[in-house]
């Protein structure tokens, strides 16, 4: 089963981190050498080690945007919110027009489960930044996690015309219409994206996901296996290939997928509702009816979910 995609990029820092380090010995007290030597550990996710050097950016130029901005990001990257949203709240106090701070405090709130919160930032941050992709992406996110597919797809659509190889928009919006049930829509975003960044091993399971429902089940198989050539133990491609297996009646190999997807995340309940479908199928009643609890247990709407799948519980 695929899951949503997340709006991020890393590139070469090595060289960069050289260069600012030759800076900072040239001048100590020059702030924005720290900061953007903390941006490249950041980005090499080096988190803890980038905070050091926004701490110093910050300590010789304690009205420095930029460092809380980022502090706040590796913070969050590091489950600290507190410290995140103090950073984030901070930047936004010294520059109430930066855009990618509201940005960025609505992608923690997010994490939060404070959805509405999130979307009344990305909102800002749209009015000050009409073009600033990223947030559409983001709030597309939001939208999508309280269910609003239709404003999720519209954001997807905004964040494509304003950047068109942005394969996490067209990742996220072929989820949205797989779960709307448009799943021509669904592939075609999953083409698009595969054909941009072929070793995005997300996009692969996706697709295969999608034709899987679709009933293109030769097609959804080659997929979910190249999914998981890219990404061997991807407990979401083990499930979704999992699926396949159990659309086409190989039910032994449908249970072996499914084992190995719960060995990586054993409560997964999507993984353990298809394996005692599957079991069910093999006549092992009492672990078909074990495996269906648990995973009615994790997530009680876990059987509709099936149902939407065409397969009754």
């Amino acid at each position: 089963m695929p899951t949503l995609s997340t709006i991020g990029r890393r590139g070469e820092t090595d060289r960069a981190i050289r260069d600012y380090d030759e800076a900072i010995r040239h001048d100590p007290r020059l702030a924005v050498a720290y900061n953007n030597r903390g941006n490249a550990f950041s980005s090499k996710g080096q988190d803890a080690r980038a905070i050091q050097d926004y701490d110093q950016a910050i300590r010789l130029d304690p009205g420095y945007v930029f460092a809380y901005n980022n502090r706040g990001n590796a913070y969050r990257s590091l489950g600290d919110s507190l410290r995140a949203l103090r950073d984030l709240d901070q930047a936004i106090l010294l520059a109430p027009d930066y855009a990618l701070a509201y940005n960025n405090r609505g992608n923690l709130y997010v994490g939060l489960g404070e959805l509405d919160r999130a979307i009344q930032d990305y909102d800002q941050a749209i009015r000050l930044a009409p073009s600033l992709a990223l947030a559409y992406g983001n709030r597309g996110n939001a939208y999508s996690n309280k269910g609003e597919l239709d404003r999720a797809i519209h954001d997807y659509d905004e964040a494509i015309r304003l950047n068109p190889r942005d394969v996490t928009s067209y990742d996220n919006r072929g989820l949205a219409h797989t779960r709307k049930g448009d799943l021509d829509r669904a592939i075609l975003d999953f083409d698009q994206a595969i054909a941009l960044r072929p070793g995005d091993s997300s996009a692969w399971n996706a697709r295969c996901f999608a034709r899987a429902l679709a009933g293109y089940l030769d097609t959804a198989l080659t997929d979910c296996d190249e999914a998981l050539r890219l990404r061997p133990e991807d407990s979401n491609a083990l499930d979704s290939r999992a699926f396949v297996y159990f659309k086409l009646g190989q039910v032994d190999r449908s249970i072996e997928d499914y084992d190995a997807a719960l060995r990586a995340e054993p409560r997964k309940a999507h993984s353990l509702y298809g394996r005692g479908l599957a079991k069910r199928r093999k006549a092992d009643l009492a672990g078909s009816e074990a495996d269906i609890a648990a995973a009615n247990a994790i997530s009680p709407r876990i059987a509709e979910q099936y149902r939407g799948y065409s397969i009754p519980p």
